[in-house]
């Protein structure tokens, strides 16, 4: 049976960037990070997730604070929540763009360079 369908309009990269969570009824944050982000959401891990419609504020350790509105729109028991992103000012939107580029181009040069080396024949000289 094939994959369902990408629901997504961004991709999302694996990446595990510190966030920290504020809801409307309690005063304490709830610090834990992405294991992916794209420019519209994210995904966090955690036992005990959240319910579906929370509204969330975000504080996401991007190479800067992003500061950002969003809901849970997914709850996966002992597992996490996927959040979605309403609001946010447009530099730090900016912010996010660059970040996320930023990532993708690494991770497309690493897997480039593991390809070359596993292409390499045994006894090939390897550059450094």
């Amino acid at each position: 049976m094939p994959p369902p369908p990408e629901r997504r309009d961004q991709p999302r990269i694996k990446v595990k960037v510190p966030v920290e969570l504020h809801f409307e009824d309690n005063d304490t944050p709830f610090r834990c990070a992405t294991s992916d982000l794209s420019m519209l959401g994210c995904y966090i891990e955690t036992l005990y997730p959240f319910p579906v419609d929370t509204p969330v504020e975000l504080k996401l350790e991007a190479n800067a604070t992003l500061l950002i509105l969003g809901k849970i729109v997914t709850c996966d028991p002992q597992v996490g929540n996927g959040i979605q992103f309403s609001k946010m000012l447009p530099e730090d939107l900016e912010e996010l763009r660059m970040f996320l580029e930023n990532i993708q181009k690494e991770t497309e040069e690493r897997e480039a360079a593991e390809i070359e080396a596993a292409q390499k024949k045994p006894g090939e000289k390897q550059d450094k």
